[in-house]
């Protein structure tokens, strides 16, 4: 073929003349095709353009960002170390809290109570009831003298801490048992002292009185009990004061004086000394107030650390503040709202409805008035629309009624619901 295509080639040029240049050689045309691959090659070599180097202020910027983000990895690892540290320490709390609540449970707080006894009890009978249901109950107590003499006392274990000794705090309630005879020494000086305007340095305060009164005044925040018994009584007398269900009424009477003159001497100690008297029948009365007492102070550390400070009962906020009324009248109506509220199971909007209807109490009873029968009366406000959240109701005959008794009734005593 190659053959051909030259002699065609030929006679070609031939035809044309001579100004056709001749193809050239084999061997100039593989030089030539393989030169261009070369020139080619280095075309394009030298198209590219060369690498510039940076500059100081480039490699300067380059290591400030370097060092910028080591030191953003090392912050983040950081507040990761510092939040996995406040999370453990957390849970450390937690758990110490735990186990100290724990601790202070009932259950577990009665354990560091001690019961202290004086020996002076003990001489008198049926007095080992109490240590034989102390000792049944597992409870801890002593016998050591106190600083009032018939008296038990309360004192709590604090936790130990670190390598100091173990520690125990005294409890402010004392319980003094007392027979018919030791009251009535006490009722006697205490009328004494009324007699001479409450001066204790003027009259003597009797052996029972006098100790009494100096453990109360060196700590006034103690809280003390009399239990009051006839522990000479035979065994027929105390069933049949137990039956009777009113021990008090009948120690009284064999104390012989007048009831006016026992509660004045009751209130005075009550209120000015802060001494409760309870009148007992026998040493199973005085086992179950003392077991009283001291389950009462196992449960206080609990409730204090868990209960509100606050009373329970008393409602918080604006109602406990009051309504404030003007003297024009202004805040009237706040205030007969929130008194029919006192009543049990009415609430707000009820009482809305009743104030919308009678915007005042006479209002109200004026209404009660013209109505003949007792029946209407009760049932004058069944029915009022009361209106609470997009919701209807009516109220009922029972609210209706309870409203009615307590605005009409004239006995003090009688129970509204």
């Amino acid at each position: 073929m190659s053959v051909l295509r030259r002699a065609k080639e030929w006679e070609i040029s031939e035809s044309e003349g001579s100004d056709v240049e001749p193809e050239p050689s084999p061997n100039r045309r593989s030089e030539t095709q393989s030169g261009a691959p070369l020139s080619e090659s280095s075309s394009c070599t030298t198209a590219s353009p060369a690498r510039r180097r940076r500059t100081k202020e480039e490699i300067e910027a380059d290591r400030q960002r370097t060092k910028e983000r080591k030191e953003a990895r090392e912050m983040q690892r950081a507040a990761r170390a510092q939040e996995k540290e406040e999370r453990r320490r957390e849970q450390q709390r937690r758990r110490e809290a735990a186990k100290e609540l724990k601790k202070l449970r009932p259950e577990n707080c009665i354990r560091s109570l001690n019961i202290s006894i004086d020996p002076a009890l003990l001489q008198q009978e049926d007095s080992d009831l109490l240590l034989d249901t102390l000792a049944l109950l597992e409870w801890r107590f002593t016998i050591e003298s106190q600083q009032i003499s018939h008296s038990i006392t309360w004192t709590r274990d604090l936790p130990q801490q670190g390598d100091e000794g173990q520690s125990s705090v005294e409890e402010d309630q004392v319980v003094l048992v007392l027979t018919l005879a030791d009251f009535l020494d006490v009722v006697i000086c205490v009328k004494e002292m009324l007699g001479s305007e409450g001066d204790e340095t003027e009259t003597g305060t009797g052996a029972v009185l006098s100790p009494l009164l100096e453990c109360l005044n060196r700590d006034a925040k103690k809280v003390v009990t009399m239990l009051v018994t006839d522990f000479e009584a035979d065994y027929s007398s105390r069933t049949e004061a137990r039956s009777e269900g009113f021990p008090e009424q009948r120690l009284r009477s064999k104390l012989g004086m007048k009831n006016l003159d026992i509660e004045e001497v009751l209130v005075y100690l009550q209120l000015y000394k802060n001494i409760s008297v309870v009148f007992l029948v026998s040493w199973q009365d005085v086992t179950d107030h003392v077991c009283a007492v001291t389950k009462a102070l196992s449960k206080r550390p609990f409730k204090l650390l868990t209960e509100p400070s606050e009373l329970p009962f008393c409602v918080d906020g604006s109602w406990a503040a009051g309504a404030r009324v003007d003297r024009d009248g202004s805040g009237l109506g706040l205030v007969w709202s929130r008194q029919i509220q006192q009543l049990n199971r009415v609430s707000p909007a009820v009482a809305s409805a009743v104030t919308e209807s009678f915007p005042s109490p006479r209002a109200l009873l004026q209404a009660y008035q013209k109505l003949e029968s007792e029946a209407e009366r009760k049932g004058m406000l069944t029915g009022l629309l009361v209106k609470t959240e997009g919701k209807e109701r009516r109220i009922g005959a029972e609210i209706s009624a309870r409203v009615y008794r307590c605005f009409t009734a004239q006995n003090p005593q009688l129970v509204l619901d």
